[in-house]
């Protein structure tokens, strides 16, 4: 996502319900486990691939400038989607539809126009975001979900999309359609000198060096292990299957480290300042004032009604 702002306009009220899924549901299990700060990571590297989404988030100077402030508005729009309340991630799309309504040009070596609300690209920024997401749960968290968790995960998926200018009826419903679909986009992605630049802010971002170096290199590694070889080897940030065997454990060891509420915490706001209260507000805050899930339309019915 590129250029969504985190406004807190969602902890400066009550809680209205239990958003889209509810707390029972594979999505907040996944999105709320610590591996996701891990994805998160990964999903902004993959997105990359796609030559305008690159093209607009190369040409917005503040992400250049602060590839922290890039994947923690990313991750907090995802967030709120997946557990905030129903209200809040209306308010979210809404936010984040009129910023890309601003990120319009021209892709440099194709010549063609680009606009960061072109439902190609929403969709995959959508499927990749949920993708990453699922994949270092399984990866570096407990395990995989059973057959009938991941077929919901990918119903809600599907459910979250409408709250983006894609179509929700060509997102994944379960792992066959979603290889079918990264091979349908795989001859549509390339990286430019934009890209790669914009690929190793993302995996070498400021804010890791020095002390911190450490640390970030070893998230780094246990991201890019993650990613298909043929976009690592594209990308130039390959790494040998050695290292990628080698982080897993360290990796799955981080993430059970990080599991309790203060630990977790401590971590987003190390790596994804936004997400954390976005996690406190709706795991550990006040019980909403309706204990029910609900749909985007009738979510926006709501939030109509209270404007008027």
């Amino acid at each position: 996502m590129s250029g969504y702002t985190r406004h807190t306009f969602w902890q400066d009220r009550p809680r209205e319900d239990l958003g889209f899924f509810g707390p029972d549901s594979p999505t907040w299990k996944v999105w709320t486990s610590p591996a996701a700060l891990i994805a998160f990571q990964r999903s902004i590297v993959v997105e990359t691939f796609d030559p305008f989404l690159a093209a607009a988030v190369d040409q917005q100077n503040g992400v250049r400038e602060d590839p922290r402030g890039r994947m923690d508005g990313t991750l907090a729009y995802f967030t709120i989607v997946a557990i905030g309340d129903s209200r809040s991630a209306i308010e979210a799309s809404r936010q984040l539809m009129g910023v890309h309504a601003k990120a319009v040009g021209v892709e440099p070596h194709s010549g063609k126009r680009f606009n960061a609300n072109n439902p190609e690209s929403q969709l995959w920024i959508h499927i990749t975001g949920w993708h990453s997401v699922l994949l270092c749960y399984e990866k570096y968290g407990p395990g995989k979900l059973g057959p009938e968790e991941e077929q919901r995960y990918w119903a809600d998926c599907a459910i979250a999309a409408e709250l983006q200018t894609c179509d929700p009826e060509r997102v994944p419903r379960n792992r066959k359609e979603l290889c079918q679909y990264y091979e349908s986009v795989r001859d549509k992605l390339h990286l430019s000198a934009e890209s790669n630049d914009l690929i190793d802010r993302f995996l070498n971002p400021e804010f890791t060096k020095g002390i911190l170096w450490p640390a970030g290199k070893s998230i780094s590694v246990a991201t890019i292990a993650t990613i298909p070889r043929w976009m690592r080897e594209l990308g130039g940030f390959d790494q040998s299957r050695v290292l990628d065997l080698a982080v897993r454990l360290p990796a799955k060891a981080l993430v059970r480290a990080l599991t309790p509420r203060r630990a977790r915490l401590r971590a987003a706001r190390y790596l994804a300042p936004s997400v954390g209260p976005i996690w406190n507000w709706a795991l550990w805050g006040d019980p909403p004032l309706r204990a029910e899930t609900t749909t985007p339309a009738l979510a926006k019915e709501r939030l109509a009604a209270h404007a008027s």
